[in-house]
């Protein structure tokens, strides 16, 4: 009997596909307590296509190496949070890490996540960042 090309991976470990996905779930359900995830959104980069779909796609100004998922807000010094989604032992290519040290020195927060629990806990700790301007009130409060 030939296998689906559905069918279940080795020892049922998830995909960054479902990983990603979880996250995009958990992320619209807690757009109440954190209206700023209304945001966040993915980049397509990865997936197969044909030759012709990638060159019109490049054309369009896809860049090979962008993370797989973007925060655009402000928090703390930080002026977006960018994560790259990875499972198992799998590593950022060259591309992915030249993009990943341009956000950072671009005042970005970037993160390599290999689960939906760590890129939630990511999310979660970058929300609840201070402004700067905040801390430097409370500073000067207690001075």
């Amino acid at each position: 009997m030939a296998k689906s090309k559905y069918a279940m991976r080795k020892k049922n470990k998830p995909k960054e596909h479902e990983e990603q996905v979880a996250l995009f779930k958990w992320a619209r359900l807690q757009e109440k307590k954190f209206p700023e995830l209304a945001c966040l959104y993915a980049i397509p980069n990865a997936g197969k296509r044909s030759i012709a779909a990638a060159k019109y796609m490049k054309a369009e100004g896809l860049k090979s190496g962008v993370s797989d998922v973007h925060l655009p807000v402000s928090k703390g010094c930080f002026i977006g949070l960018w994560i790259e989604m990875k499972v198992d032992s799998n590593k950022p290519t060259e591309n992915q890490w030249d993009w990943i040290n341009k956000m950072q020195h671009a005042a970005h927060h970037v993160a390599v996540c290999y689960s939906f629990e760590e890129a939630k806990c990511v999310i979660e700790w970058y929300l609840n960042l201070k402004a700067i301007g905040a801390i430097k009130e409370g500073i000067n409060e207690k001075g």
